[in-house]
């Protein structure tokens, strides 16, 4: 893509998406909610596969990503019908959020705005290794704050989903117009020219020949011809090389000879 518009808001969103993951988790650390915990640490891995799959140029991790904000979408609708207690939940009777392995809430019950908290001792309410408290004066409660969190997150999954399809839609136009062997479509493709490699050299044969002496009879200028040796290559200049040191050796008493080059067409 030339221009940075789509990839830049799903980025940013999905940044956005990390900062709001990660100060939910220190919190519900903080009041061992195990389920969030859990949810939570799959959401920060789905936001890094969607940054990386967005500046990647890979569409099926943003499909992934989109497919797994429809479930953050659900789960977070899910917080927030239990802490308003809408229909059949209860804080006081399921401990969801737990695990059911301890009845500890949410931080925010003892540590938000403005509440002042108070230890009732000597309450038969108590159980064994657990205190009774009692919270005042709270600014907001703290299951509405709860609640403002998880809307939150509704709020930039809804974005980040729609921001993923698109561009993910964008990612696969790109790959459909690409064409694997000559580029994209828009340049065509133009099959490669075929050119011959092969370079015409001229043929030499070599003689060798025999100078004819002052005086002598019509002898034949050519005593010996080599005339069916092609020194083109290395092979061909080795063994005419050696044929000529042979034939010199053999001959005794001979008169100067001359190696000439001469075409074949010539012979």
């Amino acid at each position: 893509m030339g221009k940075c518009s789509g990839r830049c808001t799903l980025v940013a969103f999905c940044c956005l998406q990390l900062v709001a993951a990660l100060e939910r988790q220190i919190f519900d650390f903080l009041g061992y909610q195990w389920a969030p915990i859990l949810a939570n640490f799959l959401h920060i891995m789905a936001v890094i596969l969607g940054i990386f799959g967005t500046v990647q140029y890979r569409s099926r991790y943003l499909i992934l990503y989109a497919a797994w904000l429809v479930l953050w979408v659900g789960w977070n609708a899910f917080i927030i019908c239990f802490y308003l207690e809408v229909g059949q939940l209860s804080q006081d009777r399921d401990f969801i959020m737990t695990f059911n392995t301890s009845l500890h809430r949410s931080w925010w019950m003892e540590n938000g705005p403005g509440c002042l908290v108070t230890p009732v001792l000597n309450s038969r309410l108590a159980l064994e290794d657990h205190h009774v408290i009692s919270v005042t004066g709270c600014l907001l409660d703290y299951p509405y704050i709860e609640a403002l969190s998880s809307a939150l997150q509704i709020f930039l999954a809804l974005f980040g989903f729609v921001f993923a399809c698109y561009v993910s839609k964008v990612f696969l136009e790109e790959e459909d117009s690409f064409d694997f062997i000559g580029g994209f479509d828009s340049y065509g493709y133009q099959a490669p020219q075929k050119t011959s490699h092969l370079q015409l050299q001229p043929l030499y044969t070599w003689v060798m020949a025999r100078s004819r002496p002052a005086g002598s009879g019509s002898e034949a200028d050519l005593d010996l011809a080599l005339s069916s040796l092609d020194l083109r290559g290395g092979a061909g200049r080795i063994a005419g090389f050696v044929f000529f040191l042979t034939s010199a050796l053999t001959v005794e008493r001979s008169p100067a000879f001359m190696i000439a080059p001469v075409s074949r067409s010539t012979l």
